[in-house]
């Protein structure tokens, strides 16, 4: 996030929790078996176990995540799963205490480390760790991320800093993300936009089109490969 803030979006403009869950069924009717809740940071969204609840029971899921930087986890963990919530994915770049305080501008590792605990605790399993790199995989705070999941038997993925309006990315090591020719994956972002990639100023409206034409319009114009996105940022779209 910006060091001088986010312009805030209005109320009415971001989704409420039963469009978001509406989307989702009418998703999973089409055939998607994979959600994920991203941010921002998602547990910082007053009720959002009851998001996750709503969700959870919705028939045909084979797999519901959380992107999350760790933490408010160790207060959610348990109450997530109870709710249908499978795994969580955490973001982690460093596990240097200074560094973690110069990158977050926020919290403290002892934080994370305590919600990795109760994540595992409560079985929300697979649990990933997303480390973000500037551009070699065997930079110092890398190393010692991917350290810290042998350690815990915790499977690190490294991702290469993304900018939009450069079209700069790369494959995930360790995931798939990244891999053009093999994506699938939609982003819904909070304002109701389904985008197709990332990396294109393309995106459908789920209230003027109806979350299944939406859906059906963003497969039908999905890119062969990311290109330039400049009408969002990576902190408005989400992680």
């Amino acid at each position: 996030m910006p060091q001088e803030g986010v312009e805030l979006l209005k109320h009415e403009d971001i989704l409420s929790f039963e469009e978001i869950t509406e989307i989702t069924k009418a998703a999973v009717a089409m055939g998607i078996t994979k959600v994920r809740i991203t941010g921002g940071e998602p547990l910082v969204r007053r009720g959002i176990v009851e998001l996750v609840r709503a969700i959870g029971a919705i028939d045909g899921i084979a797999d519901f995540a959380m992107t999350t930087n760790g933490i408010l986890l160790s207060e959610y963990a348990q109450s997530l799963a109870d709710a249908g919530l499978h795994r969580v994915n955490i973001s982690l770049d460093t596990v240097n205490p200074d560094r973690y305080k110069k990158i977050t501008q926020l919290g403290s590792l002892e934080h994370v480390f305590n919600g990795i605990k109760a994540a595992q605790k409560a079985g929300l399993a697979p649990i990933k760790i997303n480390c973000v790199i500037g551009k070699f995989s065997h930079e110092s705070d890398a190393e010692a991320v991917k350290e810290f999941g042998r350690k815990n038997g915790i499977a690190v993925r490294i991702i290469r800093q993304m900018t939009f309006e450069t079209g700069s990315f790369a494959i995930v090591e360790g995931g798939s993300g990244g891999d053009c020719p093999r994506c699938n994956r939609l982003r819904l972002s909070s304002d109701g936009k389904i985008r197709p990639c990332l990396f294109s100023d393309m995106y459908f409206d789920v209230r003027s089109l109806g979350a299944c034409e939406a859906i059906r319009q963003a497969l039908a114009n999905k890119p062969d490969a990311g290109g330039l996105c400049q009408n969002a940022k990576m902190h408005r779209i989400g992680g």
